[in-house]
């Protein structure tokens, strides 16, 4: 657009320019006609008697009138020339200042349309990051609390446990045999019997730790750390290891990944005697790890089940199939009796047909009687 602008300028300094020009010129031969009706006046004055001067001059300022109405004339056709060509100019640039005009508009309008779309997107971001502080604040005011901690760290806790294990290998707020209850108990089969796992969430040392300014705040937060976590420790070793009722050690659940790396990076003296009290500390990414550990074993120990089972079952199946076996044979023994039975009834049958056939071929003479025709043939066998 202001290329344009700049265009059209320099178009109309350009008429200007021209118009000056020829103006200039025409003046000039006015002033050069002028000056010569002056010097010919003069000459006549001064040569009164010189006509053929005078004549000359005549005929000069008739070849001078003559070139400036030719010029006069050269002049309004350059001028109508100029007009034209600068019209044409003008509308071209006019045309060209209203298509850059209309793609100026809309580009405008389609960058108010996209910047539109964007602060749609940020108001929304703006919204949810809003709701995200507001419940940031939430949770800080639950974390700042010793009893909403607990829940808070008891509900991670069966989350965790009831999307990795079967519903029959775990126990929440089950009570122990010394009246104390457990956060929850994995039921595994002995050895190494059921584990106990409690949600402990020891945060207030931690902060003192990140806000110290000084040394001597740090060794106080130090301190109180190491303390608050070894009276965990002591407190699930005393109450969740049971001798016979449970395993012989207890899992202690931090639901936070950055009080268990502070713990096992800068306190490695407080998981020994962790592990010497034989209480394992674990965070919920370790916890997971851990619980599909035990799925495993369970797995395994349903599978040496199944095993003794399947074992008793193949025991009872082998001796089914010997009493079928004896069972097979005494029915072949009543199969030889029978077939040698029917082999006596087809021999009966065949003699009960010869001696048919033959009684159906006698002619009875008239002197004999019925009993010496029906007598038997001798050396014919009788039925058995």
């Amino acid at each position: 657009m202001i290329q344009a602008n700049r265009q059209v300028g320099a178009i109309i300094i350009g008429i200007f320019t021209m118009d000056q020009t020829v103006m200039m010129f025409i003046t000039g031969a006015f002033l050069l006609v002028i000056i010569l009706g002056i010097f010919l006046i003069k000459g006549q004055g001064r040569n009164r008697n010189s006509e053929a001067q005078q004549h000359q001059m005549m005929q000069a300022m008739a070849a001078l009138e003559g070139r400036l109405n030719q010029m006069s004339a050269q002049s309004a056709k350059d001028a109508a020339e100029v007009n034209r060509t600068l019209s044409e100019r003008l509308d071209k640039v006019s045309q060209r200042l209203g298509d850059s005009l209309e793609k100026t508009t809309k580009n405008t309008t389609d960058s108010l349309g996209e910047l539109k779309t964007r602060l749609a997107v940020i108001d929304q971001a703006q919204k949810n990051i809003t709701d995200l502080s507001g419940q940031m604040v939430e949770l800080q005011d639950i974390l700042s609390n010793k009893q909403s901690r607990g829940a808070f760290g008891e509900i991670q806790l069966n989350d965790l446990v009831s999307q990795i294990l079967p519903p029959s290998a775990y126990g929440f707020q089950v009570q122990m045999s010394n009246g104390k209850r457990a956060d929850c108990l994995i039921k595994l089969p002995n050895p190494p019997g059921a584990i106990v796992v409690d949600a402990k969430f020891p945060l207030e040392g931690y902060h003192m730790l990140r806000r110290a300014e000084d040394e001597a705040q740090k060794k106080a937060a130090i301190s109180r750390f190491k303390a608050d976590i070894m009276k965990h420790v002591k407190d699930i070793s005393e109450k969740y290891i049971i001798n016979g009722e449970t395993a012989e050690s207890a899992l202690m659940f931090l639901p936070s990944e950055a009080v268990y790396a502070e713990l096992h990076t800068n306190f490695t003296d407080v998981v020994e005697k962790s592990f010497r009290a034989k209480v394992w500390i674990v965070s919920p990414t370790t916890l997971m790890a851990t619980l599909n550990t035990v799925r495993a074993v369970l797995k395994d120990a349903r599978m040496r089940e199944q095993a003794g089972v399947i074992q008793k079952e193949v025991v009872t199946l082998i001796e089914d199939v010997a009493r079928l076996d004896d069972r097979v044979g005494k029915l072949r023994t009543h199969f030889h009796l029978a077939e040698k039975d029917i082999g006596m009834i087809e021999t009966s049958t065949r003699k009960i047909t010869s001696r048919g056939e033959r009684i159906e071929g006698l002619q009875m003479e008239e002197s004999e009687s019925p009993e010496a025709v029906l007598e038997p043939v001798k050396g014919s066998a009788h039925l058995e």
